[in-house]
C-alpha cells in the first residue's frame, strides 16, 4: 500500500476521523511533509467535498503548541497537571512493572481500559487495544455511553442498525428532524434536505430547543424533554382514527398492529398534549401532514435516547414509518443509524478469543465515578485512558474526579493533549493523530467504509493506540503473534471473509472507499424474531419491559426545571473545547431560558446563573429567549471548568442508565438555578 509519508508535496485523499455520522471524505494538502490545508473531496459520493469548521481548522489542532510530542511523568498533586518529560522506554517499564504487581496481587480484573471513539477508525478505537486487553484479562467496559439505549429500542422495532440510505432522502416530500440539530450534527443529510426542499419538501423539526436546526427549519415544534413517545403514540392515535394508516401493509409486514390500534386509543391529543407542552392542533397538523405525505422520512436524533426512557422512546418513534407504509417508499422511512449496514468481521478484528476467562466482569462507563469510588472485589486499581475524556464528558463528573484523584489509582492516558483526565494521570503517552496513522472508518450513517492512509510523520515522539499495544505486550513478555500484527494485516484480516465483510479489501485500498451492498428493501433485511417489524414485541416483554410502544415519565427529582445539555456547533464532545479558535467561534457558553422562567428569578440576558443540584453546580451566562419551553433549561457544549467558574455540566448530569442498552441519562436531570 503507498505510504504518502515519503511524498513532501502533494494533494491526498484522507477522511474524518470525528465522530460524526457523515464521515466526510477529505483532500489533506502537504507542503514539506506539513498538512497546510484540509478541504473536502468533490469525489466523495456523499459528502461531496462539503465539510465543517471543525475539520476544516484541523491543522490548528494537529500543529496546536499545546499538543504532547513526548511522554510525561507526573511530579505534583492529581488534578494539578504538574509533570516531567521522560523517555517512552522509562514511561513503558513504569506502567510495566506496575501491572505486573497488580496482577499478581489483585488479578487482572484491577485494570479497566477507558475509551471511547474520539478517533472513528476501527484500528485505533476497537482493534489491537481490544486484542490487548483480552489478552491481560482486564475488566471489560460496556460502551454505552452514546447511542447504545437507541440503537437496544430500534432493534426491538427493526431487528438491527439499519435504515434508509441517505442518497435516497432527496426523494422524499416530507422531512421530521426529531431530536437532532442536524445543522451542527448532521450537516449533509441538511445538504439532502436541501435539495428536496427545493422540489417542494416540507422541513419539520421536533425539538426542545430552536437550535440552528430549529430556525433552519419550515415548523419548528418544541417539546417537553423526555416526552417524545407520548407525541408519537398520539401520532398514532389519529393515524388510526383517521384511516390514514396503510393496512395493507401492516397485515403483511407487521406484527401486533390490532393491538397497537387498541393501545393508542388511549393516548388521544388532549392527554398528549398535557404530557408534552405540544398543541392539539399543532398534533392534528403534524399527524395529517405526514399521514398523507408520501414519501415521509424521519431523522431521529441521538438525544432523546439519553432520556430515563431513550430506549423506548427510539422504539416508538421507529414504529411510524410502518403505519403509513413509508418503508416501500423511496426515500421514506426513518434513520436512527445505519451501522449494521456496512460489515466486516469483528471477531477477526478483536480476537475475543484471547480473553482466558470468559466471565471477566464488564464495568459500565457511564457510572465511572461510582466504580472508582465504590467498586469492591477487586477495586479499580489502575486504569487506562485513551480516545475519550471522562472527567469532562462522562455523568456525574464530580464524582468521576474524586475517584481519579485516590492516590491508590495508577492512571495512565494516552492523548494529543493534556485534556481533563490527563491532569490526573500518572504517566501521559503522546498520541498520534489520525492523518499519521493506517485505519478503516464505517458510517454509521451513509453506506461507504473508507481507508486512512498514513500521510504525515509522527508529531514528534507520538505513537498510535496500536503502536502503543504492541509495544506494552512486548513488555509484559506476550508471545501471541495477533498482539504484533501490524495495522493493514489488521485491516485485511477484518476484511478477508465474504461471508463477514461486504466490502473488497482490494477495492477499498484502489478507491480509498466502497459502498455496501443493500437489499432492494429494508424489509428484505429484517433479523427480529418473527422476521417482521415488530409494533408487538415478546422478547420486550420477556424481559420485562411493555411489548407496545409506551410512554414511561422520567424519573422524579426535586429540582424545579428540567436541565438538557445538548452539544454545541463547534465543539465535539470535549473535542475542539481547548482550542482558542473554536472557544471563539462558539462566542462564550449560556445557557438558554425561557423568558417567562428568567423574569420569576429576576435573571436578565446576559446575567451570571448559578445552576445546582445535588450532584453539583456551574455558574454560566444566561440567554433569555423563547427558544426553549417554560420548565426547561438548555446549555450547549462541554466546557471545562475556570477558576472561580465552574463551567462543566456534566457535574449536574445523573449516572442512572437507561431503560435500555445500559445508556446515559444525561438529559433527564433537573436543577434550581438562581441569579449570581
Amino acid at each position: 500500500m503507498e505510504d504518502y509519508r515519503t511524498q513532501p508535496n502533494g494533494v491526498f485523499k484522507s477522511v474524518c476521523s470525528l465522530d460524526c455520522p457523515d464521515q466526510c471524505g477529505l483532500l489533506l494538502h502537504k507542503k514539506e511533509g506539513k498538512i497546510k490545508k484540509v478541504e473536502g473531496d468533490p469525489e466523495h459520493p456523499v459528502t461531496k467535498g462539503a465539510i465543517c469548521n471543525k475539520v476544516r481548522h484541523m491543522t490548528e489542532r494537529i500543529y496546536d503548541e499545546k499538543r504532547i510530542g513526548h511522554p510525561l511523568r507526573r511530579i505534583g498533586p492529581k488534578g494539578e497537571g504538574v509533570f516531567e518529560q521522560i523517555s517512552w522506554e522509562k514511561a513503558i517499564n513504569i506502567i510495566a512493572l506496575h501491572w505486573k504487581k497488580l496482577i499478581k496481587k489483585e488479578g487482572p480484573e484491577s485494570i479497566l481500559p477507558y475509551s471511547f471513539y474520539g478517533n472513528m477508525g476501527r484500528i485505533s478505537a476497537e482493534g489491537m487495544d481490544r486484542r490487548f486487553f483480552h489478552r491481560l484479562g482486564a475488566s471489560r467496559l460496556e460502551r454505552t455511553i452514546c447511542s447504545s439505549a437507541g440503537a437496544a429500542g430500534y432493534g426491538f422495532t427493526m431487528g438491527g442498525s439499519f435504515g434508509t440510505d441517505p442518497e435516497d432522502t432527496v426523494h422524499a416530500k416530507l422531512f421530521i428532524m426529531w431530536g437532532i440539530n442536524a445543522v451542527s450534527t448532521n450537516m449533509h443529510q441538511v445538504t439532502l434536505a436541501q435539495q428536496a426542499r427545493k422540489k417542494g419538501a416540507k422541513i419539520v423539526v421536533i425539538d426542545v430547543h430552536k437550535n440552528q436546526t430549529g430556525r433552519w427549519g419550515d415548523w419548528f415544534i418544541p417539546i417537553k424533554p423526555g416526552t417524545d413517545a407520548a407525541l408519537a403514540l398520539g401520532m398514532m392515535h389519529i393515524l388510526f382514527d383517521e384511516d390514514l394508516t396503510d393496512e395493507s401493509f401492516l397485515k403483511k409486514y407487521t406484527v401486533g398492529y390490532e393491538e397497537l390500534r387498541e393501545h393508542v386509543k388511549a393516548y388521544d391529543p388532549y392527554t398528549v398534549s398535557e404530557i408534552t407542552g405540544v398543541s392539539v392542533e399543532s398534533i392534528y397538523e403534524l399527524t395529517r401532514l405526514y399521514g398523507q405525505t408520501t414519501p415521509s422520512f424521519i431523522r431521529i436524533g441521538n438525544g432523546i435516547q439519553h432520556h430515563d426512557n431513550g430506549g423506548m422512546c427510539v422504539r416508538t418513534i421507529a414504529c411510524l414509518p410502518a403505519l403509513t407504509g413509508q418503508w416501500l417508499q423511496k426515500g421514506g422511512g426513518a434513520i436512527k443509524g445505519n451501522g449494521s449496514v456496512i460489515q466486516f468481521s469483528q471477531f477477526a478484528l478483536q480476537r475475543p478469543d484471547l480473553l482466558e476467562k470468559k466471565s471477566t466482569r464488564s464495568i459500565n462507563m457511564n457510572v465511572i465515578g461510582k466504580e472508582l469510588l465504590e467498586r469492591k472485589e477487586p477495586p479499580i486499581r489502575s486504569l487506562y485512558v485513551y480516545n475519550s475524556n471522562p472527567a469532562l464528558v462522562a455523568p456525574e463528573s464530580r464524582k468521576v474526579r474524586e475517584g481519579l484523584e485516590r492516590e491508590d489509582l495508577f492512571t495512565v492516558v494516552h492523548d494529543m493533549f493534556v485534556t481533563e483526565t490527563a491532569k490526573y494521570a500518572d504517566i501521559i503517552l503522546p498520541a498520534s493523530s489520525s492523518f499519521e496513522t493506517t485505519d478503516f472508518y464505517t458510517s454509521y450513517w451513509h453506506h461507504y467504509m473508507q481507508l486512512q492512509r498514513p500521510v504525515i510523520e509522527n508529531y514528534k515522539e507520538s505513537k498510535s493506540n496500536s503502536e502503543v499495544f504492541r509495544i506494552l505486550a512486548e513488555s509484559l513478555g506476550y508471545k501471541e503473534k495477533e498482539l504484533f500484527d501490524t495495522d493493514e494485516s489488521m485491516i485485511q484480516q477484518a476484511l478477508e471473509n465474504p461471508k463477514r465483510a461486504n466490502v473488497e479489501w482490494s477495492s477499498l485500498k484502489q478507491n480509498h472507499y466502497g459502498k455496501a451492498p443493500r437489499p432492494a428493501t429494508v424489509l428484505d433485511e429484517l433479523s427480529t424474531p418473527s422476521g417482521k417489524i415488530e409494533l408487538y414485541s415478546k422478547v420486550l416483554e420477556k424481559l420485562g419491559h411493555p411489548p407496545l410502544p409506551t410512554y414511561i415519565p422520567l424519573k422524579e427529582e426535586n429540582e424545579p426545571y428540567l436541565f438538557v445539555p445538548g452539544p454545541n456547533h463547534s465543539f465535539l464532545n470535549s473535542t475542539f473545547s481547548n482550542n482558542e479558535k473554536h472557544k471563539k467561534l462558539e462566542k462564550g457558553q449560556v445557557i438558554h431560558i425561557n423568558k417567562k422562567d428568567a423574569e420569576a428569578k429576576g435573571i436578565e440576558d446576559g446575567d451570571i446563573v448559578k445552576i445546582w443540584n445535588e450532584r453539583g453546580e456551574c455558574k454560566i451566562a444566561a440567554s433569555v429567549g423563547e427558544n426553549v419551553l417554560p420548565g426547561v433549561v438548555v446549555s450547549q457544549g462541554l466546557w471545562s471548568d475556570e477558576e472561580g467558574s465552574p463551567r462543566n455540566v456534566n457535574a449536574l448530569t445523573p449516572e442512572r442508565l437507561s431503560d435500555m442498552g445500559g445508556g446515559a441519562t444525561f438529559f433527564s436531570g433537573r436543577i434550581h438555578m438562581e441569579k449570581v
